[in-house]
């Protein structure tokens, strides 16, 4: 495991402010400790300093994970998340949209949310805007990236897509045979 460079950093930084805008200061400084950012075989993990600590008695070669994976750099150096993330960045969302409990399993099974199963989203949510999508009971679902603002959905078809799919709780399920 390594820290990671500064252009690695700033890439992978200006995706999670996508979805959590300056709260990324409070994922490093918690109150139970300072965490950090740590890149191990293109995956991006989020660990405590004192368990990086622990860690330095194993050798590389023979570690496979520690932490939680936020996710990975794909060949193009892109930065994509993974839904490992979701219980961290769920807390700090600035953007936030709920879906009816008739298309939970939709967005589920990968579909993009349409406005007919738009139960609420935030205000001021505008277009192409990294949201975190929940069930109306407030249960973190997935990331989604907004296809329409917040005023342009008001007025849309019921067909119409508001957000886009990126990544789902369901995901575990669909992609358990090619999990390592």
């Amino acid at each position: 495991m390594r820290p990671l460079t500064d252009e690695e950093t700033k890439t992978m930084f200006e995706k999670l402010s996508k979805y959590i805008g300056e709260n990324i200061k409070l994922l490093v400084d918690r109150p139970d400790g300072t965490y950090c950012f740590r890149l191990h075989n293109d995956r991006v993990y989020y660990v405590s300093e004192r368990m990086l600590k622990l860690a330095t008695n194993v050798a590389r070669d023979k570690l496979v994970s520690l932490g939680t994976c936020f996710g990975k750099f794909t060949k193009t150096q892109k930065f994509r998340l993974h839904i490992t993330a979701l219980d961290y960045l769920a807390p700090y969302a600035k953007y936030k949209v709920w879906v009816k409990s008739g298309s939970e399993q939709s967005f589920l099974y990968g579909n993009h949310v349409l406005k007919s199963g738009l139960g609420r989203i935030t205000e001021n949510t505008t277009q192409y805007q990294g949201v975190i999508v929940y069930s109306m009971a407030d249960v973190p679902l997935g990331f989604g990236v907004a296809a329409k603002s917040t005023q342009e959905c008001r007025k849309l078809d019921p067909m119409q897509i508001v957000v886009f799919h990126q990544a789902d709780v369901g995901e575990y399920i669909r992609h358990e045979d090619t999990l390592t």
